[in-house]
């Protein structure tokens, strides 16, 4: 089944060739599904450095650098986690531009009532930092799925 990922995928690698720029990511929610779209992709490696997939706080506080303040004041599922991701990934791959992704894919929602579907994506590229929220429909799969392809089309529209 083709799904709007693969398209996404390809159209990332060439965009950033052209560009010559290489991207890191940051994984919570998704696992690793966005490094395995990316790396299907004939000659990512170009282009793609590597990512972490932070799916506890410890990570993301060890690998990534999230701060611990952050994550006890704003949670791991926040804009300011997110933001702090994307940088990490960057900076501890050494890529021009980093994206990362923080959210609840399901089926619960958590401690604090938040509900499956909210999601957090971010880019980091010297000089600037942009994270979006999103409310997505959907089983844990379509969250995840539908979480990749933004944080695609993410950087579909800043590199």
């Amino acid at each position: 089944m083709t799904t709007m990922c693969e398209p996404l995928a390809e159209a990332v690698v060439s965009r950033l060739k052209a560009a010559n720029l290489t991207l890191a990511t940051a994984e919570s929610c998704t696992g690793g599904l966005i490094g395995k779209l990316l790396t299907d992709v004939p000659g990512s490696s170009a282009v793609y450095m590597g990512g972490v997939i932070s799916y506890t706080n410890q990570v993301k506080r060890r690998l990534l650098g999230v701060q611990p303040d952050t994550l006890r004041v704003y949670t791991a599922v926040s804009r300011q986690t997110a933001h702090e991701m994307a940088l990490g990934a960057r900076e501890v791959v050494q890529a021009d531009i980093g994206v990362s992704v923080t959210g609840l894919a399901g089926p619960d929602s958590d401690e604090t009532g938040r509900q499956p579907g909210l999601v957090y994506i971010a880019i980091d590229m010297p000089g600037m930092s942009f994270c979006k929220e999103l409310h997505l429909p959907g089983n844990r799969a379509m969250v995840r799925k539908l979480a990749a392809e933004a944080v695609l089309e993410l950087i579909l529209e800043f590199a």
